[in-house]
C-alpha cells in the first residue's frame, strides 16, 4: 500500500476498506492512494468504529502473533475511529476531507468454518500465516470470538465503522 504500481492521476474512485490500518505508515499509504487519483477525486477511507461497539476488536490480538511485527520505527497506531484522526491523517497526505460517517453492520456466518474462511482472508493473514499456522490461527479465530456464537452454531459479529470521504 505504501508502493502502488499505479501511474499518477488515473482513477475515478480511490477506496481503502479496512485496509489502510494495516500498512507500517497509514499516512504513506493514505498519500500514495491519493497519488493515484485524479483532482477532486473522493478517496474513501474506512476504518473500524469505536471498540466498544465492534465486535471484530478482539481480531486484533487474534492476529497479531501471526503477523510480521511491525517496524520499530513505525508510529503508534492511534484509536482511528476517534473524532478529528482520519481528517488527521488525510491532510498529512495532502488530502482534503470532506464527509466522516459511521455506518453499522453485521457480518453473520452459518458455521465456524464459513467465519474463518473469510476473516482469514483479510491483510493476507493466511499468506502471512503460511499453511503450516492456518490451522493454528482458525482454532484462535474460533475460541477468540466464541462470544458471538449463535444457539444455530452459527456467528454473529455486529460492528460499526468509521468513513472518511476525503478529495484529491
Amino acid at each position: 500500500m505504501e508502493a502502488l504500481p499505479y501511474d499518477d492521476d488515473t482513477f475515478d474512485l480511490v477506496t481503502g476498506f479496512n485496509s489502510f490500518f494495516f500498512a507500517n505508515d497509514i499516512v504513506v499509504a493514505v498519500r500514495e492512494a491519493a497519488r493515484g487519483a485524479r483532482r477532486g477525486t473522493p478517496v474513501v477511507i474506512q476504518v473500524w468504529g469505536p471498540h466498544k461497539r465492534n465486535d471484530l476488536e478482539p481480531m486484533k490480538e487474534i492476529a497479531r502473533p501471526f503477523l510480521p511485527p511491525r517496524p520499530a520505527d513505525a508510529p503508534p497506531e492511534p484509536d482511528y475511529s476517534r473524532p478529528g484522526v482520519l481528517e488527521g491523517i488525510a491532510t498529512q497526505a495532502g488530502l482534503t476531507p470532506h464527509t466522516a460517517f459511521e455506518i453499522a453492520w453485521s457480518y453473520r456466518y452459518p458455521d465456524a468454518q464459513a467465519m474463518c474462511r473469510a476473516l482469514i482472508a483479510p491483510a493476507g493473514i493466511a499468506i502471512l500465516a503460511g499453511p503450516e499456522r492456518e490451522d493454528a490461527f482458525k482454532d484462535s479465530l474460533v475460541h477468540g470470538l466464541r462470544q458471538h456464537r449463535e444457539p444455530d452454531r452459527s456467528y454473529c459479529l455486529r460492528n460499526q465503522f468509521h468513513f472518511l470521504i476525503a478529495r484529491a
